[in-house]
């Protein structure tokens, strides 16, 4: 055999070896936060609470000024998360929760099984991420907040995902893991029962399922439920670990909420970056789309900047939530994009970066957003629209409109970030423009095919 012949098979050898590892499916990470407020970061503007292993996330990808989520609260909002569809399409749009805990009722098993949190759940005819990456031959797994439905049925591992740790409601108590009494935890089908914080055993299940899955392509769905405060009915019960409420309390000082929350959001940011150093020891770190988001805007003690509202009201400060993206190679340093996306977008944008394709039949409600992530077009997104019970709002272009028990009018986001002046009187065409494509909207919702477990059909 020739010199020339033996270095073209030589050369065509390495060809192959390299295309074959640039055809293997990248790696994704989904981590959410719990009513994480807009600038509760640093990379956002914080300069309080330290998260600097989210910062670097940032510093090395790109950060989204503009992304909203579909609804201002858990259920709804992860509901399109999961689905890729707005939740009055998917069907779960309002809260799976039990209200009587506001009364002070503890349940017990017996009550707790026919209570709206153990029976309603996300229609079994939705396709779920976790369905759609398991067709593209990916490991998927699920580590944190389900809130799509409790009963057998509804849980994670019949919905798509290999396995699941976590809680399947609104929220626990982050010691107890119970949730107003009863215990919440579950290991795929089953209740169990350890000791630990939730961060902590959140960050060991993922660090151990990224150990178990570092030869094939994996989906982890990371749903923290940190820094939401616990679902228990003593208030005053120890939500956070010592080490970190120290960092934000004089020595001696009580235990409060206003510590509780900054601490628990540093927790959370250091089991993210233990998640990321994880991902660099096992080589994995180049060929894995990582991405950061909160499920909807903050509560309580949460910093929402600039933006009017809080967590369940359409204004901002409800809906509009941090989100980084980070992929070494495909998305470059460093970058800030300010057009304006929402979580829809994520699930259409994971089947790209995947090759995966979509689900049949099945109609979303976002856009990839991989051309944009790689800096080679803006977003096609031009408008969202929004429904919590009797409150409405419509997001087009610049211009958003809130119709809402709690207040409401037409901004122009462009010059008014803070939905302070109502341009209703100044601007009624622009008015009636926002308003007729919020009920074209509502009417494609009600002529969807129909899904439980709230519409009537």
């Amino acid at each position: 055999m020739g010199q020339m012949t033996r270095r073209a098979l030589l050369q065509s050898a390495a060809l192959g070896a390299m295309t074959a590892q640039q055809r293997r499916q990248p790696n994704i990470i989904l981590i959410i936060a719990d009513d994480l407020g807009y600038a509760d970061l640093g990379c956002y503007g914080n300069t309080r609470i330290r998260t600097p292993n989210i910062d670097r996330i940032a510093a090395e990808g790109m950060r989204f000024t503009d992304c909203t989520v579909s609804w201002p609260a858990c259920t709804p909002s992860r509901s399109s998360i999961l689905t890729g569809r707005y939740p009055q399409r998917n069907g779960l749009y309002d809260m799976i929760r039990n209200q009587e805990v506001n009364w002070k009722f503890e349940f017990n098993e017996e009550t707790y099984a026919l209570s709206p949190e153990m029976t309603l759940g996300m229609d079994t005819r939705e396709v779920t991420i976790g369905q759609a990456m398991k067709s593209a031959g990916y490991a998927t797994h699920l580590v944190g907040k389900w809130d799509s439905g409790r009963a057998k049925r509804f849980l994670p591992v019949q919905r798509g995902f290999d396995s699941f740790y976590g809680f399947a409601n609104t929220g626990v108590d982050f010691y107890t893991h119970k949730r107003y009494g009863v215990p919440s935890l579950f290991r795929n089908n089953e209740r169990i029962e350890e000791e630990g914080h939730l961060t902590d055993l959140f960050k060991r299940e993922a660090l151990r399922i990224i150990d178990e899955n570092r030869a094939r392509p994996f989906f982890l769905y990371l749903a923290f439920n940190a820094p939401h405060i616990a679902s228990t009915f003593d208030k005053k019960a120890r939500q956070v670990p010592e080490k970190y409420e120290r960092m934000y309390s004089t020595e001696g000082a009580p235990y409060n909420r206003k510590v509780e929350y900054p601490a628990l959001c540093t927790q959370m940011d250091d089991a993210i970056g233990e998640v990321m150093a994880r991902l660099r020891a096992h080589g994995l770190d180049d060929n894995t789309l990582v991405v950061f988001i909160s499920d909807n805007g903050g509560d309580g003690a949460a910093d929402n900047g600039p933006l009017r509202g809080r967590k369940a009201q359409l204004f901002e400060g409800g809906l509009r939530i941090p989100l980084i993206a980070r992929w070494p190679g495909r998305i470059a340093a460093g970058r800030v994009n300010r057009g304006f996306v929402t979580t829809l977008d994520l699930f259409p944008t994971f089947l790209s970066a995947s090759g995966a394709p979509p689900p049949a039949a099945v109609k979303l409600d976002g856009f990839d957003l991989m051309p944009v992530l790689e800096g080679r077009a803006q977003t096609q997104r031009r408008e969202c629209f929004y429904q919590e019970k009797s409150s409405k709002a419509a997001r087009v272009g610049q211009w958003k409109w809130v119709e809402a028990r709690y207040g409401g009018g037409l901004f122009d986001l462009s010059r008014d970030l803070g939905e302070k002046t109502d341009l209703s009187a100044e601007k009624p065409e622009v008015l009636a423009m926002v308003k007729g494509a919020w009920t074209r909207w509502r009417k494609e919702m009600d002529a969807a095919d129909p899904r439980g477990p709230f519409r009537d059909f």
